[in-house]
C-alpha cells in the first residue's frame, strides 16, 4: 500500500464529464489499495471570474475579502469532486483548508504554507477513505481564509505530500510529460523519464509552464517525489511511471544523465537600457535598489564599457508586466541615478538551456553561442547559474533559436518516447 496525493488542474475539472474521468483515474488508485488525497484546482476560468468580480464590486478591494471569493472555486470542485466518487461506490469527504488545517502566513493573495496538521487527514485515510482537498488556500492564526497566489494549487498538492508523508505525489495537467522543449516548436522534443529538482526548478523559472516554480522548490527541500502526468490521455496507471518523474539527482545514474536536458523560451520579458550612468561606486545600486523597493524583479543585467566621459550604459529585463511601473520607478529616481536616457524593448525573448551536466563538462555556453552565431542571430545579453544559461534574443527569432538549439545539444528524437 502506498500513499498517493494526485493533483488536477482547472482543465482537468472544467466540468462534470472532467470531474468523472478525474474520479474514475481517483478510483483506480484506490482500488488499487493506497491511500489517496486528492488537491484540486478550481474550474478552467472561474478565479478570473472571481477576481473580475472583485474588481468590479471594488478596486481597491479588501485583500481578506479577496480571499474568501476567490477560495471559492476550489471549494466548488472539492465537494463535486466528492460527491462524484462517492456515486461510483469510493467513500471520499472533501477538507476546506480551515477544516485540517492548512496554516498559512497572513499574507493575503500571496500567502505561504507553514503548517499542515494531518491528525485528521490520517485518520479518514485509515478509514479508506479518499480525502479531496481544495488547493490555493488555507487559513491564518486568526482563522481567516488565505489563498496562494495564482498556481498555488501545485504548491498546496507537494505541501500535503510532505506532510503525509506521501510516496509519491501525481501532478495531473494538459501536458504528459516535461519534454526536452516545446514540442509545438520542435515536432522531435523527447519526453524525458526523469528531471532533478534543480533541472525543473531552473526551467520553471525561465518560462517552461508545466510546474508552479513555488511547488519545485518545495519538493526539492521536503525531498518529495512529484510525477508529471496528463489526464488527458488513456494509459498505464501512474504506478507504472508514464510520466516524467521529477526526483533527487541520486535517483538519476549516469547512464540517464545528459548534458542538456531541456531548452525553455520565455517571451514575457522586456529589455531596458539607461544611458550615460554616472560610473563610480554607488551608481548601480541607485538603479536597483528602487526596483527592489517596488518588488520588482530584475533578471540579465550588463554594464557596457565606460564611456571618455566618465559615465557607462546599463541594460537589464524585468517582466513584461512589470515595464510600466520599472519605468516609472526609474523616472522619479533620475536625480539620485544621473543617468541621461531611458529606452525600452519588449521585442524580446529568453532562451535558456538546463542541465545539470554543465557542471562536469566545459564548452556547453561555447556550443549556445557558436550555433546561434551560425544562424545570425544577435545575442543582446547573457546571464548563467551552475546548471543553466541564458540568453536575450529578438522575439522573432525564438523558434529558430529553440529548434537550432535542440539539434545542436542532440536532444532531437525519431518519436516522442523517452
Amino acid at each position: 500500500m502506498a500513499r498517493i496525493v494526485m493533483k488536477f488542474g482547472g482543465t482537468s475539472m472544467a466540468g462534470i464529464e472532467r470531474i468523472r474521468n478525474v474520479a474514475n483515474r481517483v478510483k483506480a488508485e484506490w482500488e488499487a489499495g493506497n491511500q489517496v488525497a486528492v488537491v484540486v484546482s478550481a474550474m478552467a476560468g472561474e478565479t478570473d471570474r472571481l477576481v473580475g468580480f472583485c474588481r468590479e464590486a471594488s478596486p481597491l478591494y479588501d485583500p481578506k475579502e479577496y480571499d474568501v471569493v476567490v477560495a471559492s472555486g476550489e471549494q466548488i470542485t472539492s465537494g463535486l469532486l466528492a460527491i462524484t466518487l462517492q456515486a461510483i461506490g469510493v467513500p471520499a469527504r472533501s477538507w476546506l483548508g480551515w477544516q485540517l488545517p492548512i496554516r498559512t502566513t497572513a499574507a493575503h493573495a500571496s500567502a505561504r504554507i507553514e503548517d499542515i496538521d494531518t491528525a485528521a487527514l490520517d485518520a479518514s485515510l485509515a478509514r479508506g477513505e479518499v480525502a479531496v482537498i481544495p488547493g490555493f488556500q488555507g487559513m491564518t492564526e486568526e482563522r481567516r481564509v488565505t489563498t496562494l497566489g495564482r498556481g498555488g494549487s501545485d504548491t498546496s498538492a507537494v505541501a500535503v505530500a510532505a506532510a503525509m508523508q506521501a510516496d509519491r505525489c501525481d501532478i495531473y495537467t494538459d501536458v504528459d510529460g516535461v519534454y526536452t522543449t516545446d514540442p509545438r516548436i520542435v515536432p522531435r522534443a523527447r519526453k524525458l523519464k526523469r528531471v532533478t529538482y534543480e533541472e525543473m526548478l531552473e526551467l520553471a523559472s525561465v518560462g517552461a509552464k508545466v510546474l508552479q516554480t513555488r511547488s519545485v522548490g518545495l519538493a526539492m527541500k521536503e525531498g518529495v517525489r512529484v510525477q508529471v502526468l496528463s489526464s488527458f490521455i488513456d494509459g498505464p496507471p501512474a504506478s507504472s511511471l508514464p510520466g516524467t518523474m521529477i526526483v533527487g539527482e541520486e535517483e538519476i545514474d549516469d547512464m540517464e544523465r545528459q548534458l542538456i536536458t531541456g531548452i525553455a523560451h520565455d517571451k514575457n520579458e522586456a529589455k531596458v537600457t539607461l544611458t550615460e550612468v554616472p560610473d563610480r561606486p554607488g551608481a548601480v545600486a541607485a538603479i536597483f535598489n528602487p526596483l527592489a523597493d517596488a518588488n520588482i524583479n530584475v533578471d540579465m543585467i550588463i554594464q557596457n564599457i565606460a564611456h571618455s566621459a566618465g559615465s557607462t550604459d546599463v541594460t537589464f529585463t524585468v517582466p513584461s508586466a512589470e515595464l510600466a511601473r520599472a519605468i516609472d520607478v526609474l523616472s522619479k529616481a533620475q536625480v539620485a541615478i544621473g543617468h541621461r536616457d531611458l529606452f525600452h524593448d519588449t521585442r524580446v525573448a529568453k532562451i535558456s538551456i538546463v542541465g545539470v551536466g554543465m557542471r562536469s563538462h566545459a564548452g556547453v555556453a561555447a556550443t549556445m553561442f557558436k550555433t546561434l552565431g551560425e544562424r545570425g542571430i544577435n545575442i543582446q545579453a547573457i546571464t548563467t547559474s551552475e546548471i543553466k544559461v541564458s540568453v536575450l534574443i529578438h522575439e522573432d527569432e525564438t523558434e529558430l533559436a529553440v529548434r537550432v538549439l535542440h539539434t545542436a545539444y542532440g536532444l532531437d528524437a525519431e518519436d516522442e518516447a523517452a
